[in-house]
């Protein structure tokens, strides 16, 4: 069995042994166990964490607030979220007094379709999320060197093999990978984390406005996004 470093202040792996290494000593931890590790790590390991405030975010928000850790927490405003989004990630901010970071890929969302026309997404999908979702995110990361995200192996078939900690051009950190779905509604209720307003009207995963419908009986939970097309991922966690 791997070995997680307890040491108050330790620099980031580097190689692909030493994340397996520690990516078998998280088998069995919580999530609360990863952040604090991912928040320990030194001055080498500059880290924040990226939110939509769906519900693994959500988790992970109060977990930092709970063991009083402050990281810069990454938002990217594509211009295209549902109002409900904006107006809950706003009542989020001021509960947890969060160092929220806020990326746009324009000004405004007039400015965009000025510059790139609109409906983009029914002309080249690639590339609006590109320039509304990767582009901001990789602007928004600049200077950093780790990235906590919310994903879990359960959301999508993409995600299903997703280990804790993977390695693309930062270190990422995925301290729910494991968790099932039910995990994270049961800690949402005991703990009285706020959630998505949405997700009472039937949407399980909340994207782009134009992007997202509410799940079925039966679908998984990312089905609403991207509904008709074989998509399951925008390119973000790819960066």
């Amino acid at each position: 069995m791997g070995t997680v470093p307890q040491s108050a202040a330790r620099s980031l792996p580097q190689t692909d042994g030493e994340i397996a290494e520690l990516n078998r000593g998280f088998d069995g931890k919580g999530p609360a166990d990863v952040v604090r590790w991912a928040a320990e790590m030194g001055p080498a390991g500059r880290v924040a964490m990226s939110s939509t405030f769906g519900v693994g975010g959500m988790i992970l928000l109060h977990i930092l607030h709970m063991e009083r850790i402050r990281l810069p927490i990454l938002f990217v405003d594509t211009l295209y979220h549902f109002p409900e989004t904006l107006e809950h990630a706003a009542r989020v901010a001021e509960r947890y007094r969060l160092d929220l970071r806020i990326l746009t890929p324009a000004p405004s969302r007039e400015a965009f379709e000025e510059m790139h026309g609109e409906r983009l997404w029914e002309v080249d999908e690639a590339r609006f999320h590109y320039l509304t979702k990767v582009e901001p995110m990789q602007r928004a990361l600049e200077g950093f060197d780790a990235w906590i995200t919310g994903r879990r192996r359960d959301q999508s078939p993409t995600r299903a093999a997703l280990p804790v900690l993977e390695r693309t051009s930062l270190l990422k950190v995925n301290p729910l990978a494991g968790w099932s779905l039910e995990q994270v509604w049961d800690f949402i209720r005991e703990h009285d984390v706020p959630y998505h307003p949405l997700h009472d009207q039937g949407y399980a995963s909340i994207g782009d406005a134009p992007l997202t419908t509410p799940v079925q009986p039966g679908e998984h939970e990312r089905a609403g996004r991207w509904r008709g097309s074989e998509r399951l991922e925008c390119g973000l966690h790819q960066i």
